[in-house]
């Protein structure tokens, strides 16, 4: 999530699923930028964010530890748009929210299967 709102803050293109997670990623941008106001370092790595892009997601992910709430927000924007992405074509779309060791996401499988 992190990495895509620092991406699309940085002008860059992101790779998304659908419109309902680029209308998201436009919405975190927005309110972090509205965050980043005020606060000059943060603002200094937005206006030079096409050359550095990492400095950007270093201001975002500052802010989401600082603000614990703002966090909450943005992931929860993000969770539910990934729930409402939908695949187009041939495409597949698969969300995987939380933790865990391992994670096995398949598609067409033909023949038999064992995971062990």
């Amino acid at each position: 999530m992190t990495v895509a709102v620092a991406t699309a803050m940085a002008g860059k293109a992101v790779e998304v699923a659908g419109e309902p997670v680029r209308a998201a990623v436009a919405e975190m941008c927005r309110r972090v930028r509205e965050r980043f106001r005020g606060r000059p370092s943060d603002e200094a790595a937005l206006a030079r964010a096409a050359e550095d892009p990492d400095a950007v997601e270093g201001a975002v992910r500052r802010l989401l530890d600082e603000d614990p709430g703002f966090r909450a927000e943005l992931e929860a924007l993000w969770n539910q748009a990934q729930t409402k992405a939908s695949a187009n074509d041939e495409g597949v779309v698969n969300v995987f929210n939380g933790r865990a060791d391992k994670v096995v996401q398949l598609r067409d499988v033909q023949g038999d299967l064992n995971i062990n």
